[in-house]
């Protein structure tokens, strides 16, 4: 099912630089409204369950410490053609090939420390916003 929300997260090196008006800003003057919003801080145990698809990869651990090493801006988007447009908004994973005017490219300091996520999928939307947000809390 084809839905017109995804998830994102301004991860704990945006967050610590002062990016958080800045980025929330871009994402509203691209279109997108705020369906939910929470300022938390991953433990290690919930960062590691937030990643666990990437629990075999050799990241995995740096990934946990780096999501769990601050807090974060957790958040449900809403605008047509969501997860796509997101995408795009955030650019690249790697700031350095993200294209210009990108969240990546003006906020994020390398690949590892990259500003944001973005979900990639419907599926993936709905389980990400699940994990911070009740339902109660989506309006």
């Amino acid at each position: 099912m084809i839905t017109n929300r995804t998830f994102t997260m301004i991860k704990p090196d945006a967050v610590a630089n002062g990016h958080i008006g800045a980025i929330i800003d871009d994402i509203t003057k691209a279109g997108f409204r705020i369906i939910a919003l929470k300022y938390t801080r991953l433990t290690p145990e919930a960062a590691g369950k937030f990643y666990e698809i990437h629990k075999e990869r050799p990241f995995y651990n740096d990934l946990v410490n780096f999501m769990s090493s601050g807090p974060i801006i957790a958040a449900i988007l809403e605008k047509d053609n969501a997860i796509e447009e997101f995408r795009t908004l955030i650019g690249a994973t790697n700031p350095a090939q993200a294209a210009e005017g990108t969240i990546r490219r003006k906020y994020a300091k390398s690949i590892d420390a990259n500003a944001i996520h973005g979900s990639d999928s419907d599926a993936n939307a709905e389980i990400e916003g699940n994990f911070f947000f009740t339902a109660e809390e989506r309006f």
